[in-house]
């Protein structure tokens, strides 16, 4: 049996009586997927060759449609398959939390895993590969073979209804934690995509968005972090974006998809568009290999039209079996061909996942006085507000996730029949429920925090009062500012007044504002913490669990540190969740104003002082870093030490940072590590740096120039004390 998909052949012949010795020849192996793909490709008819290139929302919804296919599952998509020859169907269901609960028609549940900005505070990419392989094992066992997962957009402002879907504003922890998530999602034989190609970090206007941005400035970020993501995870497929960059949708983007994805990434999986993005059929010959949700579409392009363009002209002929192989090429190098019996699902197994995600996602952003953990002594809580007694919040959209017994509440938002995609909803995991049963002799209490009067006095009476306070975001809809809505606000600054042991747990899509804090004994971020999010908070504030989660994003201190203190498009476009908009709008932006410096980088840029920084969190340890080198030459690599100083385990995250090169001051992310340290112990860190991260792009080549380096470690990215300066000769 071979041991590759590639082995070296050594022959020794004879020709008209001389001897020939042909040297080591790399030959493909029967089950090269590329081969495979060629083949299939090369004894496809004419009709076939348009199958595998267009694909429905198989949702029984929206505009009278046809039946569902007989092997398709209600779910996002499907994209008929060519029995013929062997090739299955794509069946493709939502999302990178887990997968989706389709409107609720399938009446079935899954394992929401928390957020993709809690994954992001992980900082742990070996624990958000094992959450993808969860996800992507439930996603086989109900028999899908694609899942629509690795959601790579920076959070260029916090305000975007998807920030919660997305790991971070930086390039590198993105690329990195994507990539991990892809690598274990497609560990089940299936095929994950990464998504939304490129650029795509708001939704007011998502349809017809047009982002201004240099070469440059989208290579050294959005753009980076899909390729770290794309290197590391080898995805099946790319997602294109609704939004157009420069002027060309991102789904018919000839420089995105042909010049930077195929051309010098070298990517040889497929394009699919998202749903309802697909303009022309000039998209096919600007990089697009599949349309998807093709109802949502004026016409389906890839159909039909492509197979009578193909007929009469060699470019498109070409192009549409240079789609084909693509698609089938990442069909077979993922496995998803292998056919695989509907299982059924360890729930509680996969629960306990996501509630490991959970723990390690949570950041302590405050603890004044050691408010936290709980002590014994607290004998009566009061617990306001969030509906703690009941659950927790999900963010809602595409990537809406629910349990087997659907969710605990929900609140409408729009009518129609995408309502039950985008109403706000609640996983059956109650923090209220979870504090009781890890404290039974506690005393709790519960107000829904609607009347302040009735909060306060509630207050009044504890020892300790717990505020859930909560932001919902959804696709389609961007937040209107960072306050907590539904006078939140006033709830949580009136209770802190009545109580100073006032501890607010955060759920929420992203950052906040809080004009309270100073008034708080502690804050937790629990974001939307998934299936088992409640057991997790509860874990976290009693101690069971040292708090390890750091900051993915930058928490401003107003909208008017904001590169966009006006988010474009809020105060003119109407809201909606289709929003294709009219006939010719566009709604401008210039991503030039911040070019690559995207979050921390951008404070660092003003030098402004956030409310809590990137890389942040609390322990209940402490941590100390020291002896750091930086070695430049061949390769680049930083060693230095990190110490648990203080009296119990616990969890960092040693984080390096460039703070200058030969142009002057800049702050980039170099690299990291997730460790885990018993008390009194040290260790050693060593971390490669890519050296993208500390060039630039300098319009055909990633260019590090000969100069000096400063490098800097610390506890985030606004707390850096201790430096490194290095020279690079060459």
């Amino acid at each position: 049996m071979l041991a590759s998909r590639k082995w070296a052949l050594s022959l020794t012949c004879t020709v008209l009586g001389t001897l020939f010795v042909l040297p080591n020849l790399a030959l493909a192996a029967p089950d090269d997927p590329d081969t495979r793909a060629a083949a299939t490709e090369a004894a496809m008819t004419a009709e076939e060759k348009t199958v595998l290139t267009k694909g429905i929302m198989a949702l029984p919804i929206g505009p009278p449609m046809p039946p569902l296919p007989e092997d398709a599952i209600i779910s996002g998509g499907y994209v008929a398959g060519i029995p013929r020859l062997n090739v299955p169907s794509l069946r493709e269901t939502d999302a990178g939390l887990g997968v989706a609960y389709a409107l609720g028609l399938r009446k079935d549940g899954a394992t929401a895993l928390p957020s993709a900005m809690a994954m992001g505070s992980t900082w742990n990419p070996a624990l958000i590969r094992t959450g993808g392989v969860m996800i992507g094992g439930e996603a086989r066992a109900k028999g899908f073979n694609v899942l629509l997962a690795g959601g790579i957009n920076l959070v260029r402002d916090p305000r975007g209804g998807r920030t919660f879907e997305y790991f971070s504003e930086d390039p590198l922890l993105s690329g990195i934690l994507g990539g991990a998530q892809v690598a274990g999602i497609q560990s089940n034989n299936i095929i994950s995509t990464v998504k939304h190609f490129a650029l795509n970090d708001q939704e007011t206007g998502r349809q017809f968005i047009d982002v201004k941005i240099s070469d440059a400035a989208a290579r050294e970020s959005d753009l980076l972090a899909f390729e770290i993501a794309i290197e590391r995870g080898q995805p099946g497929s790319v997602m294109c974006s609704y939004n157009k960059i420069n002027g060309q949708y991102g789904c018919e983007n000839d420089y995105l998809l042909n010049k930077v994805l195929k051309g010098d990434w070298a990517y040889k999986g497929f394009v699919m568009s998202d749903w309802g993005a697909v303009h022309s059929l000039a998209a096919a010959m600007n990089g697009l290999d599949q349309q998807s949700g093709s109802q949502l579409d004026a016409q389906v392009f890839l159909g039909k039209p492509l197979a009578d363009t193909a007929a009469t002209d060699p470019k498109y002929a070409a192009r549409l079996s240079d789609m084909n192989r693509r698609i089938l090429r990442s069909i077979y190098a993922t496995g998803a061909d292998v056919s695989a019996p509907r299982n059924d699902i360890d729930f509680a197994t996969n629960a306990a996942v996501a509630e490991d995600v959970a723990k390690e996602g949570i950041v302590l952003l405050r603890n004044r006085g050691g408010a936290l953990p709980l002590a014994a002594t607290a004998k009566r809580i009061a617990v306001i507000g969030g509906y703690a007694d009941f659950g927790v919040l999900s963010g809602t959209g595409s990537s809406q996730v629910q349990g087997q017994d659907g969710p605990a509440i929900v609140l409408p938002f729009v009518n129609g029949p995408f309502a039950p995609m985008v109403n706000q909803a609640y996983h059956r995991s109650s923090p209220l429920q979870a504090l009781i049963a890890r404290a039974p002799n506690t005393k709790f209490s519960f107000d829904d925090g609607r009347y302040i009067a009735s909060a306060v006095a509630a207050a009044k009476k504890a020892d300790v009062t717990i505020i859930f306070a909560t932001q919902w975001m959804t696709e389609g809809y961007d937040v209107a500012d960072l306050s907590l809505p539904n006078g939140q606000d006033a709830l949580i600054a009136a209770v802190a007044r009545a109580n100073p042991k006032t501890i607010v747990v955060l759920e929420t899509g992203g950052p906040v504002t809080m004009p309270w804090l100073n008034k708080t004994a502690a804050v937790v971020q629990a974001w939307y913490p998934g299936i088992r999010g409640g057991e997790a908070i509860a874990s976290v504030l009693y101690g069971d669990t040292n708090p390890s989660g750091r900051l993915p994003v930058t928490f401003p201190a107003s909208v008017a540190q904001l590169p966009h203190p006006v988010l474009p498009g809020s105060d003119s476009v109407e809201p909606d969740f289709i929003g294709k908009g009219q006939p010719g709008q566009t709604l401008l932006v210039d991503y030039d104003v911040e070019g690559a410096d995207v979050g921390y980088r951008w404070f660092a840029r003003k030098k402004a002082k956030p409310l809590f920084a990137f890389g942040h969190g609390l322990s209940y340890t402490t941590f100390a870093r020291k002896d750091l080198s930086v070695s430049m030459g061949k390769t680049i690599s930083a060693r230095f030490t990190v110490t648990n100083t203080g009296q119990r385990f616990g969890m960092d995250v040693a984080q390096l940072y460039l703070v200058e090169n030969p142009t002057g001051a800049v702050q980039r992310l170099a690299g990291f590590e997730k460790l885990s340290l018993e008390q009194g112990k040290s260790a050693i860190i060593n971390i490669a740096v890519d050296p993208r991260i500390i060039g630039h792009w300098d319009g055909t080549k990633w260019v590090v120039p000969a100069g000096r380096y400063k490098f800097a470690i610390g506890a985030s990215a606004d707390d850096l004390k201790i430096f490194s300066t290095v020279y690079l000769n060459e």
